[in-house]
């Protein structure tokens, strides 16, 4: 047996017309006796056989079959194609069909060799010379063996070099059996491996005429072409390790930092849940962490020494106080507050209105993705809080919304609606925008466009307060300075809401001197309802502006000019009846001198 290592070789067979059918025959048994001495199977030699005429068939591929019964069965059931003799065409479908791996040839980086045997009996009908030298540029090793008429030039042409070890010229078709023996034995040679030493670390792959090194599973081989080296297969940066990569002979697994369990993927990690053990004995809240667990206290409360337990630090956290405006913890105890010039209800919860004063107010809230879209619903809980301090009507309050990101959007203006609850639901059916973060873009607007009488907003004669309020979480990707400074010069009394990321130093310039009662700061959307405290000062102005003035019948100073002037009136009205009574009494002594001076005439 032909035993010097594995093979792809394709028996490439001439059936045109010129050959006889008792000729054909011989090219059977010449076909399967080479076979019956090749060590075939999927690991070893593989074979394979195409006819040609003028045209192309393929009888068996590569990969169609593994044992030598098969092959012969095949060969001795092959109908020759009795027509014209295009070699070129042949040797053209061994390169592009034959010898892929689709077709069954192992790939060119495993160095098994590839070998056609092309067996012709005449002249070809076309080309072969640059046919022939891509195949063999392509790494197929032809050989050519000419039978009776065939034409010398032609082999030499379709030939791999050295041309005497790969051109044969068999005198008879009754002589090729006796050629097989030669062939096979130029086909097969001798063990290389065996011959030479050939110093591979690992195996030695014996190929006709000569010889290759291979490594071990694991192993690749060095420049040297004998020695190998362990494949470290964590190398390349492709295994898909959330932590760590440790290489194992070739292959790789997947390890994970300590605290961590390796997961069903076998690639990513997961944090040991320490807490669902169930014996942290805290509180409150259980914490995991890489290696063990901390307790932690919900808000308000204080972690104590015991590191597990928690105390209550700030009840108006920890308690559902209800308070509308403020809430403010004591010694184990808390009670609700009002903004200054407001009073607390009897039910100790919610505040009087800024019932006589006349507002202008327009509120411009970030938009931006940075907020998110359960924070936005905060900041409309936010808005409306501010809403419910105020006197909506058309001759009291006028509220405006803007709502900006990377542009800007009037969400109501000044002169839209007239009621409290119809801000509220247009507050709370506003839609979040997303994107940038152009403050300077939403200050313009509003200077601009919220203030202007087109939108609702009274004559500055009117001497009605305008109020802007600005809300933000984060810095501006724009300039604000030029906007908020003609905001401010234009009359506009500025406050500026800042919450988690935003940046005091543009709050500041928003905000109206004196600016430490016109900004705020709150590191959590969830504690900023808080905030609405900073406007008692400024957001219900000094009763008695506009253009008429409103005093409350309740006020001292009210009543003591009340009285005043019903004095006045009553007095006035004293004294032109004590003028009607003397011009009556004039009167009445006029007549009476009258009626005499009739009588002393009669």
């Amino acid at each position: 047996k032909c035993r010097t290592g594995p093979l792809d070789i394709v028996f490439v067979i001439d059936s045109s017309r010129s050959v006889r059918p008792f000729e054909f025959e011989t090219m059977r048994r010449f076909m399967t006796d080479i076979i019956g001495n090749l060590d075939v199977g999927p690991n070893a030699t593989r074979v394979g056989v195409i006819q040609y005429s003028s045209q192309v068939q393929n009888i068996f591929s590569l990969k169609t079959f593994f044992t030598r019964a098969d092959m012969e069965r095949a060969i001795n059931s092959i109908i020759p194609l009795a027509q014209g003799t295009m070699t070129g065409l042949a040797i053209q479908y061994a390169m592009n069909v034959a010898f892929t791996t689709q077709e069954g040839a192992r790939p060119l980086h495993k160095r098994i060799p590839r070998i056609a045997v092309i067996v012709t009996d005449g002249r070809p009908q076309d080309r072969v010379t640059e046919v022939a030298t891509q195949a063999r540029n392509a790494g197929i090793e032809i050989y050519a063996v000419g039978i009776q008429r065939a034409d010398m030039n032609s082999l030499r042409a379709m030939a791999s070099p050295p041309l005497e070890e790969h051109v044969f010229l068999v005198e008879s078709f009754e002589l090729i059996q006796q050629f097989a023996k030669q062939f096979q034995d130029k086909l097969c040679g001798v063990d290389m491996c065996v011959e030479r030493e050939h110093g591979c670390q690992h195996s030695c792959v014996s190929t006709p005429g000569s010889f290759y090194c291979e490594c071990n599973p694991g192993y690749r081989l060095n420049v040297d072409g004998k020695t190998c080296s362990p494949i470290d297969a964590c190398a390349d940066g492709r295994h898909g390790c959330q932590h760590h990569c440790v290489s194992v002979r070739g292959s790789f697994s997947c390890r994970c930092r300590p605290g961590y369990y390796l997961s069903h993927n076998k690639r990513s990690c997961t944090m040991i849940d320490y807490c669902s053990f169930g014996n942290h004995s805290c509180q409150h809240e259980c914490v995991s962490i890489p290696n063990g667990h901390y307790c932690r206290c919900r808000s308000g409360f204080t972690l104590q020494p015991d590191s597990k337990s928690c105390r209550a630090t700030d009840l108006c956290n920890g308690v559902d106080h209800g308070c509308e405006f403020k809430c403010v913890s004591t010694e184990g105890s808390y009670h609700c507050v009002c903004p200054e010039g407001q009073q607390l209800q009897p039910d100790g919860k919610t505040c009087s209105k800024c019932g006589a004063g006349h507002v202008d107010l327009v509120m411009v809230i970030d938009g931006s993705k940075s907020v998110r879209p359960q924070n936005f619903e905060l900041v409309k809980q936010f808005v409306n809080r501010i809403v419910d301090l105020l006197e909506v009507s058309p001759h009291g309050t006028r509220v405006g919304l803007v709502q900006y990101s990377s542009r800007v959007r009037t969400e109501f203006p000044l002169n839209k609606y007239h009621s409290a609850d119809e801000i509220k639901k247009a507050v709370m059916d506003m839609e979040y925008m997303e994107k940038g973060t152009m403050t300077g873009l939403a200050l313009k607007h509003m200077v601009e466009h919220s203030f202007s009488e087109l939108e609702g907003a009274r004559p500055l004669s009117y001497n009605i307060p305008r109020i802007g309020l600005v809300f933000t979480d984060g810095r501006s990707q724009d300039d604000i300075s030029e906007w908020a400074r003609r905001a401010k010069e234009s009359g506009i009394v500025m406050f500026a809401v800042g919450v988690g990321k935003a940046v005091e130093e543009e709050l500041r310039a928003i905000a109206s001197d004196p600016v430490e009662q016109h900004f705020s700061y709150s590191a959590d959307f969830t504690t900023m309802t808080h905030l609405v405290e900073n406007f008692s000062l400024n957001i219900c102005p000094e009763e008695g502006k506009g253009e008429t003035e409103i005093r409350s019948p309740c006020e001292c100073e009210a009543l003591v000019q009340f009285q005043t002037n019903t004095v006045a009136i009553l007095q006035s009205l004293t004294e032109k009846n004590i003028l009607w009574a003397r011009s009556l009494a004039q009167m009445t002594a006029r007549l009476e001198d009258l009626e005499k001076q009739i009588a002393n005439k009669k």
